[in-house]
């Protein structure tokens, strides 16, 4: 007779200690020969495998044994064949099919078959009864196991990607592995720029090195999962619910929040075979439709579809646009120092009522706080004085954990504002100074950062490229005209002194050179512009 055999090894420690799967095939091989049976296959399951893994390996040799017709099947015994009674039914109706069926559970001395005694059945279910009650109680201690490992601010499970485990058995913790948490990093902020879908930014990450957790090339799914993860941001999530991570955050909770806006946004980029540089971001100046961007002859177009019955029919090269707007860069650059010194005096004083604002805001969220944290200590007491039930102390202390981590959290974020306006304002100066320069050297995708940073209302007529500057480059603009103006007047006075005296070289007296040969300034203008544009500036 043709039988097959079931092997299991449940945990390391039974597969270290003699219980080997090589060691349970050569024990049903053995019990097989002396019994007369021939092995038709071996089915096994190790230690690592996962639940429904396990589940689809029996399920695979019961279709087995239907689809070849085969009456036997040997085991070590009940609790390597099922742990569980729904598989014990299905053992039990396979047997109830054909009279000539059989199980051997060689350890238990114990063959089951149509007509088993009511004492061989009654063993059957008593060893399957034991069998789930140690994989409960296993279960159970895994579980206290699990919930005092959150408690301690640890993920109970293997860390995801960007993280690395260390310690010993019973003390491991995870740490920021150095390889691939800047990749992590890069990914959040490639994807928080708004540039790229879940498509684009797998691919750029996949080309810097980025690899899945077991070292094979990261898909959509894979970074779906990363960019969704609060662990990152130094929270746990399990079982439905966050807790406060003992372990270094990789992002900020701004990154975080910012990624997962834009990953249920409408608006999110999606994936297109040719991304243009203008897409979305210039308007005909005639009928105000979008500008449609396409590929002709190798080279890439804009012009209006027509909108609203546009008559400005005009193609424009994409390159033509693109010089256009680099003169808006050059635009921009200071080249008076002590305008420059000014400009970094004026961006911090601009600051003050957002940073007053801030800390006021800090001064109420410190108080809040520490109500919140005296509530906490009382209901502690109240719980060792026993004067409040458990199911109360624990509903109010994850009222009061909450509110506490949402309170540190904006303080957080108010304790670095204060400093935030002000290193804004100096790197938009510093951007605007080095604008081009960068412009030219930046990828497409922070090209068009630069410009939705630096430009408004982009419109394009007849060719030509009209813009407007954000508000923050268009105090810096409006500096550098006066500059300039400042130059223009300090380089009229200069030529006014050149030729004044060439005019009046032939006009001489007894004394020499007429008093009328001195250089005269122009009439209206203070002979300190500078003063003037510190004026003009503070104003805007």
């Amino acid at each position: 007779m043709k039988a097959v055999l079931f092997a299991r090894v449940s945990s390391r420690e039974q597969e270290e200690t003699g219980y080997s799967l090589p060691a349970q095939e050569k024990l049903l091989r053995s019990y097989a020969e002396k019994n007369n049976f021939t092995v038709a296959k071996t089915f096994s399951i190790s230690e690592s495998a996962s639940g429904r893994r396990q589940r689809a390996v029996f399920s695979e040799m019961l279709k087995y044994l239907q689809k070849r017709n085969l009456k036997i099947i040997v085991c070590e015994k009940v609790d390597r064949l099922t742990r569980n009674f729904k598989d014990a039914v299905l053992i039990d109706e396979w047997l109830e099919e054909d009279a000539e069926r059989q199980v051997h559970l060689v350890k238990d001395s114990l063959v089951l078959h149509q007509n088993s005694r009511s004492q061989e059945k009654f063993n059957w279910g008593i060893r399957i009864i034991f069998a789930k009650n140690y994989i409960d109680n296993l279960s159970e201690e895994v579980k206290k196991g699990q919930v005092e490992k959150i408690a301690q601010g640890w993920l109970p499970t293997k860390p995801p990607p960007g993280y690395k485990t260390v310690g010993e058995a019973g003390h491991k913790v995870h740490v920021v592995d150095e390889e691939k948490a800047p990749l992590i990093k890069k990914l959040f902020e490639l994807y928080a720029s708004g540039e790229y879908s879940l498509t684009e930014v797998t691919k750029k990450v996949l080309e810097m090195g980025l690899t899945n957790s077991v070292g094979g090339n990261i898909v959509r799914s894979n970074t779906h999962r990363i960019l969704t993860n609060p662990f990152y941001k130094g929270k746990i999530f399990w079982n439905g619910k966050l807790y406060p991570g003992s372990h270094e955050p990789l992002v900020s909770d701004e990154l975080f929040d910012r990624v997962q806006q834009l990953l249920v946004s409408k608006t999110t980029p999606k994936y297109r075979k040719h991304m243009f540089l203008f897409k979305s971001l210039i308007r005909c100046g005639e009928c105000g439709g979008l500008i449609t961007w396409e590929v002709q002859k190798r080279h890439v177009y804009g012009h209006c579809n027509g909108y609203r019955a546009c008559s400005d029919k005009t193609w424009v090269k994409e390159p033509k646009v693109e010089e256009q707007l680099v003169e808006g860069f050059q635009n921009l650059q200071l080249r008076s120092p002590r305008l420059v010194e000014w400009i970094r005096k004026a961006l911090k004083e601009s600051h003050k009522d957002e940073i007053a604002h801030h800390s006021s805001s800090l001064k109420q969220l410190q108080e809040q706080l520490e109500r919140v944290q005296n509530r906490l200590d009382k209901l502690y007491d109240d719980k060792l004085d026993e004067r409040i039930p458990k199911e109360f102390y624990e509903r109010k202390f994850e009222q009061y954990t909450e509110e506490k981590e949402t309170l540190l959290t904006t303080i957080k974020r108010h304790e670095t504002a204060n400093t935030k306006y002000y290193r804004l304002g100096l790197n938009i100066y510093d951007l605007s100074q080095r604008a081009k320069e960068l412009y030219r050297k930046a990828e497409l995708a922070q090209k068009r950062q630069f410009i939705r940073f630096v430009f408004n209302n982009l419109k394009i007529r007849a060719g030509i490229l009209d813009y407007q500057y954000t508000p923050a480059f268009k105090l810096l603009y409006e500096a550098v005209n006066l500059t300039n103006r400042s130059k223009q007047l300090k380089a009229a006075e200069k030529e006014e002194r050149i030729f004044e005296p060439t005019k009046w070289m032939g006009v001489q007296g007894k004394t020499g050179v007429s008093n009328a040969s001195r250089p005269a300034w122009l009439r209206g203008r203070d002979s300190n512009p500078d003063t003037i544009l510190q004026r003009d500036v503070s104003y805007h």
